[in-house]
């Protein structure tokens, strides 16, 4: 049975038993009400998108020169990305406006931070101390010196920013180990990253999706059970007004507090999409692109739940699922966009983005997912999509660990 969120279970409850009055009074019930538990009682390490099995199975993929893993190192390695001749850029404010404009550190950002999740990766896969090194050079400047995002794209630039940092932080301080300002660097994320997103976003889906991305990332570097448990919390509410399912009913779900309430509300937040089926997301009519990022943060948190022992899968799994073969049937372009579906246009461009989620549903859980699979398969390996997604065909292709 899916539990409800702690504050609508506190509502229907003071209902059931006549108590609920007003709203104040609903809030006054509804705080004192346990909260759902999502933590685990104690973090896992490195934890955040990969764990040290999955690092040690493509470990000896590469040096074995197996593929796709050999030929998706060699890409990561010989990216800019990876360059140990690169100078971080910190900022103390960044500032970034809708798509980036205007871009006052924002690409830097976001680049150093894959940057630094890159080099911590290729120190794991080779045991390069330069790798390791260069990883806290830009871990260690950024929390240095930068102190807040500003304008109407922070929170999301804060999101993607953030999913990256824990990445690369989880690999040199659990593994590496030598990293004397990793306090620090740990105070940058709760003091300047986690406020910006704390509370979620009722924008399009994909922002809170990613919110919940980093969120729970930095929950786990931070050992933060209420960061985690709140990052949760946003992710259940998010994912089934994210991604439809014909058990739904004639309308999708939506976020309460998104007041959503009419049929002719859902679907112009639906990009004006009035049909409804299986996988389609809130941004499919937008474009694909947008939509990747959405399926990217979903299949994240999973991931980084099941290796902190909390499997959401049986939750979440068949959205995913879903999500990803819809996507990848029409990415792939092998037939005329139906007047139905977005009024006959699709705008392509799904990314680097399915190999975490065809992994798990595919590889480990035994779904046969043919479009999926074509998709992936022919686009292999992955790289990065230069804003929150990156090498992961590296860490997840066939990967059962």
């Amino acid at each position: 049975m899916r539990k409800l969120p702690f504050v609508a279970a506190a509502a229907c409850a003071a209902l059931v038993a006549g108590t609920l009055t007003t709203p104040a009074a609903a809030a006054e019930q509804a705080a004192q009400a346990p909260q759902a538990v999502d933590a685990p009682p104690t973090f896992t390490h490195p934890g955040v998108g990969v764990s040290r099995a999955q690092l040690d199975f493509v470990r000896a993929k590469v040096q074995a020169g197996a593929q796709p893993w050999t030929a998706a190192f060699n890409q990561a390695k010989n990216s800019s990305y990876a360059s140990l001749s690169r100078t971080p850029k910190p900022r103390a404010v960044v500032e970034c406006g809708s798509y980036s404009n205007p871009n006052y550190g924002c690409t830097d950002e976001r680049e150093d931070a894959i940057a630094a999740y890159t080099d911590a990766l290729l120190w794991y896969l080779t045991r390069d101390d330069r790798y390791a090194q260069k990883a806290i050079q830009l871990m260690d400047a950024w929390s240095a010196t930068v102190r807040d995002h500003t304008n109407s794209n922070a929170p999301l630039q804060t999101a993607w920013a953030a999913s990256s940092w824990p990445k690369a932080a989880e690999i040199i301080k659990h593994v590496y180990g030598d990293w004397p300002n990793a306090s620090r660097f740990a105070t940058m994320l709760r003091n300047v990253y986690v406020p910006e997103i704390i509370n979620g976003s009722n924008s399009n889906g994909n922002w809170e999706l990613s919110m919940t991305d980093s969120l729970q990332g930095m929950a786990v570097f931070l050992e933060d059970k209420a960061i985690y448990d709140k990052a949760i919390a946003l992710y259940r509410l998010r994912v089934p007004a994210y991604v439809y399912l014909e058990s739904d009913g004639a309308l999708p779900k939506t976020v309460p507090s998104q007041n959503l309430n009419t049929r002719d509300k859902i679907v112009n937040y639906w990009q004006g999409q009035g049909t409804f089926v299986t996988g389609l997301t809130q941004e499919t009519c937008r474009d694909l692109t947008h939509t990747g990022y959405g399926i990217s943060s979903i299949s994240h948190v999973l991931e980084t739940a099941r290796i902190q022992g909390i499997d959401m899968y049986p939750e979440f799994g068949e959205r995913l699922r879903q999500a990803l073969g819809f996507q990848s049937k029409w990415e792939r372009n092998l037939e005329p966009v139906p007047s139905w579906l977005c009024k006959g246009t699709l705008h392509r461009g799904l990314g680097p983005i399915t190999e975490v989620g065809f992994n798990a549903m595919h590889t480990r859980l035994g779904y046969a997912m043919t479009n999926t699979q074509a998709l992936t398969e022919s686009r292999r390996p992955a790289g990065s999509n230069n804003l929150f997604v990156a090498w992961e065909t590296l860490t997840h292709a066939e990967n059962p660990s």
